[in-house]
């Protein structure tokens, strides 16, 4: 769920390889993070057979920010200048509290393809919300296809609702919208550490309301593990939040933005599939149709661009 805006927003590390070796090595690490961001809804869903949406965004994001201090502390890695402190709180809130908590609660009600769909469309709001904080001047083409995406979406969503949005589609649209800010911040970030870095604070830094929550939430919704929970919530933490960014922006580095582009557009359609096979769930032929125009629309933003 949480890589298909990395593409738009991280150019600052990207980084072309010049022998075919590290080209290999380094497509096969992009595609990794891909395939794990797309099992970051299914794995959610499992999680809610054990835990409740709040405690299970506290408890994810505890147990991320419990890895990333380790790591950070291995690697000896100093703290960041005070002038990247707000950049990195923008991610904290919207890539590890917001982002998270409203895509839980979306589930609850939401089939994991329907919100595959809808968030399918996070590149494009990411996309704008970068131009807009870079001022950079992007062509017509480019509104014109983050336009298109966006319409294809909200048909998409009034259509599944008739007429009138859910309260679902409502906590996925705000994801949406805080997630974007977050990624466009962390690739603006990333051009002054490495991308594994912004994420690791990112996650550190949302730590004490991640322990707030956790704390505030455990007493309300009473945890009942199962081994599905714990699944779920071990790949949730340990990959949807942190080490899945790791591989992703190693596979960046070493192949370029544009090539890990286009390996990112295949990430709803994956979560499609999961949501068939994992999930029993039937996709409808509208759904499928849905994310084929917007990986259209995102490819041609991302052409756009360049």
């Amino acid at each position: 769920m949480t890589a298909q805006d990395s593409a738009t927003t991280s150019s600052a590390i990207a980084v072309h390889s010049d022998t075919p070796r590290d080209t290999r090595s380094g497509t096969l690490l992009a595609a990794l993070g891909v395939v794990s961001f797309s099992f970051s809804f299914p794995a959610t869903v499992w999680a809610l057979d054990g835990f409740g949406p709040w405690t299970s965004t506290g408890v994810r994001g505890l147990l991320a920010g419990l890895i990333a201090a380790v790591c950070l502390f291995a690697a000896r890695v100093p703290l960041p200048e005070r002038r990247h402190w707000p950049g990195l709180l923008t991610v904290a809130g919207g890539c590890v509290i917001g982002f998270p908590l409203l895509t839980t609660l979306a589930l609850q009600t939401s089939t994991t393809a329907h919100s595959a769909v809808v968030i399918g469309v996070l590149p494009l709001a990411t996309a704008v919300i970068s131009s807009v904080l870079t001022g950079r001047r992007s062509s017509r083409t480019f509104w014109t296809a983050a336009g298109l995406g966006a319409l294809t979406v909200i048909a998409f969503t009034l259509q599944q609702s008739r007429g009138l949005p859910t309260l679902g589609d409502v906590y996925l649209f705000g994801a949406l919208l805080v997630c974007a800010a977050g990624y466009a911040q962390g690739g603006r970030l990333a051009s002054h550490m490495p991308g594994w870095q912004v994420i690791a604070w990112g996650v550190v830094a949302a730590l004490p309301v991640s322990v707030l929550v956790t704390g505030l939430s455990l007493p309300w919704e009473p945890v009942h593990l199962t081994a599905k929970a714990a699944v779920g919530m071990a790949y949730i933490a340990a990959i949807s939040q942190f080490g899945g960014f790791v591989v992703w922006y190693r596979g960046m580095a070493a192949i370029g933005v544009p090539k890990a582009s286009q390996i990112q557009l295949a990430q709803p359609l994956i979560t499609l599939v999961w949501s068939v096979l994992l999930m029993d769930e039937q996709l409808s032929p509208l759904a499928a149709v849905t994310a084929l125009i917007v990986l259209g629309c995102i490819a041609v933003t991302q052409r756009a661009r360049d």
